[in-house]
């Protein structure tokens, strides 16, 4: 599986890198979106979450899992159609964020002046922010892209992984 770099920002509190004014202005566009479900639904209680959740689908994208195997967090995104140059993937102790873009050189596809009359495919562009439910080692997050899939594997922080150990298992009655 071809090797993808991994941005690697030690602290989550170090905000400078230019994805992260990205995704401030991703957040202000889901926001907006999850208003004008509420407002077309109606001024009902008990589903901003899911007027949050259906705006933030509509705009990120792409499908992604989170599963947490043998003391790791595992990501995968569906990434069809982008080449390992294509994908930025940062990472903090509590997040990562996969940025992939597409960059398209004007060119006849042989058949005149080819007009697109309507297309399923949903961007050229991908900015995608996973909150982690606990710290991981940032040091040594991987990144690899097979098919399509990108799959990144975030060891969880040694002292996180320790602490949840010690934790005594009492019976119940």
């Amino acid at each position: 599986m071809p090797q993808l770099d991994v941005q690697k920002v030690p602290s989550a509190e170090d905000r400078t890198l230019p994805v992260f004014d990205e995704l401030d202005k991703l957040a202000d566009r889901i926001r907006l979106g999850a208003y004008n479900l509420f407002a077309r639904r109606g001024a009902s209680d008990g589903a901003a979450l899911d007027d949050w959740l259906a705006a933030e689908r509509e705009i990120c994208g792409p499908p992604a899992k989170l599963v947490e195997r043998d003391g790791a967090f595992v990501l995968e995104f569906a990434l069809a159609g982008f080449e390992p140059a294509e994908i930025a993937v940062t990472a903090t102790p509590r997040e990562i964020i996969v940025k992939a873009a597409h960059e398209h050189a004007k060119k006849s596809d042989g058949e005149g002046d080819a007009k697109l009359r309507w297309s399923e495919f949903r961007s050229d562009n991908v900015l995608r922010r996973v909150e982690l439910p606990r710290a991981v080692d940032v040091d040594k997050i991987t990144a690899g892209l097979k098919n399509g899939l990108l799959t990144i594997t975030a060891p969880q922080a040694q002292e996180r992984r320790a602490a949840a150990a010690s934790i005594p298992v009492t019976a119940g009655s």
